[in-house]
């Protein structure tokens, strides 16, 4: 029942912008902490940003000052905005749902959307 899709990847040139959309369905979104990782080539799934159900953001050092994570309660929806994008960011990225006080590894997960940052 439960479901995370992810959608607005893609392939853009270093310095551009993508918005990330995750949808989700079959929870209590607002009870639920959101966040985004994302895993590239040959690496193990990172964290990337996380929202709370106040609003409260927090963020992995590389993308701080370069994303924005916001949710959308009323659409069940939260986002991330990514501006001047660099190759490094290139990587499948995966929308994570968890209640308060759990960790990500006991959430769910969507299916990834592919972002490639190359020229």
């Amino acid at each position: 029942q439960v479901q995370l899709v992810e959608s607005g990847g893609g392939l853009v040139q270093p310095g551009g912008s993508l918005r990330l959309s995750c949808a989700a369905s079959g929870i209590i979104f607002s009870i639920y902490v959101m966040g985004w990782y994302r895993q590239a080539p040959g690496k193990q799934r990172e964290y990337v940003a996380t929202i709370t159900n106040s609003g409260t953001t927090n963020y992995e050092s590389s993308v701080s000052g370069r994303f924005t994570i916001s949710r959308d309660n009323a659409k069940n929806t939260i986002y991330l905005q990514m501006n001047s994008l660099k190759p490094e960011d290139t990587a499948v990225y995966y929308c994570n749902a968890r209640p308060i006080m759990a960790m990500e590894e006991d959430g769910y997960w969507g299916q990834g959307t592919q972002v490639t940052v190359s020229s």
